[in-house]
């Protein structure tokens, strides 16, 4: 590694002196120009021009070189943002796994400052699309998971991790690593607003399609105000998601024995009561056909 050490030292001490974003980028690309290739969406523009190369194993290993060695909080989130863009392309995703870089890129999420957490997550969460590389990161779930419940609500840091969390719980291999956790999603999906609100949703739909979370589920201690999000007048992307939810958890009711009777305030409680039986009615005839149809499979289940 003693061409690639300094190659970093060097690169490190010019971009100090001369200008981060350019000599990031000439790091990143060596000297030998790569085949063009398509442009991942936001990739980052380190020169203030175009930027349409995919990044070689070689540039990527002196890449993740110099994001493990430098302290400056501007080196490190432009090498973030050019790790997270190249990790869009799946070829990538495999060779920043193997040259050892998700424990790198995964130990930046610990950083004070909200914007080197954010490019952190993001990076992982691209990286996060291939299975294998869910195999490294799920290290990372229990740190994350605590973040996204403490962030600022609503920040870009806090968004980042429940998109993290989401890809992360997309198939069941993962999920159990959030169970302590439930409650406090439901919580914080109350207390959110907007696009963290969404991905709250999306988050508690993958867990609700494992028959083997839907015990934790039912038994979460959840305010009565969840029920406000059946209102037909709620906008349709949170309402049909709330509607699936439900309809997933019924679904794996029929396959996995559960152990009632669930507490007073429980999410049982709640999909089950009165109430909820009434809400379910009335969206029967709401003005969105998808709407209607959900509502309809779930009436049966009362």
């Amino acid at each position: 590694m003693g061409s690639a050490r300094t190659a970093g030292w060097v690169a490190a001490g010019l971009i100090v002196g001369v200008g981060a974003g350019f000599y990031l980028y000439r790091l990143s690309r060596g000297r030998q120009r790569t085949k063009r290739g398509v442009r991942p969406s936001g990739s980052a523009d380190l020169t203030n021009g175009s930027y349409n190369d995919v990044l070689n194993a070689e540039q990527l290993r002196k890449l993740l070189y110099l994001l493990e060695s430098t302290e400056d909080p501007i080196i490190t989130e432009k090498a973030l943002v050019t790790l997270g863009n190249s990790a869009a392309f799946s070829t990538n995703q495999a060779i920043i796994r193997e040259l050892g870089g998700i424990p790198i890129i995964g130990s930046k999420i610990n950083s004070p400052n909200h914007s080197i957490k954010e490019k952190a997550l993001n990076a992982l969460n691209n990286l996060s699309v291939n299975v294998e590389n869910q195999i490294k990161i799920k290290v990372f779930v229990s740190r994350v998971c605590e973040d996204v419940l403490s962030s600022p609500p609503d920040s870009a840091a806090q968004l980042a991790g429940l998109r993290l969390l989401t890809n992360m719980t997309v198939t069941n291999a993962h999920q159990h690593l959030l169970s302590t956790a439930v409650a406090d999603l439901f919580g914080l999906l109350l207390a959110a607003n907007g696009n963290t609100k969404v991905q709250v949703l999306k988050l508690l739909v993958n867990l609700s399609e494992n028959p083997a979370m839907t015990e934790g589920l039912l038994s979460a201690q959840v305010d009565a105000s969840f029920l406000s999000l059946f209102d037909g007048h709620v906008a349709q992307e949170i309402l049909l998601r709330v509607l699936t939810l439900f309809q997933n958890i019924n679904n794996c009711l029929r396959v996995e024995a559960v152990q009632p009777p669930f507490p007073e305030g429980s999410l049982f409680s709640l999909l089950y009561g009165e109430e909820c039986v009434q809400k379910m009615k009335a969206l029967v005839n709401h003005h969105e056909v998808d709407v209607r149809e959900k509502a309809v499979t779930i009436i049966p289940k009362f």
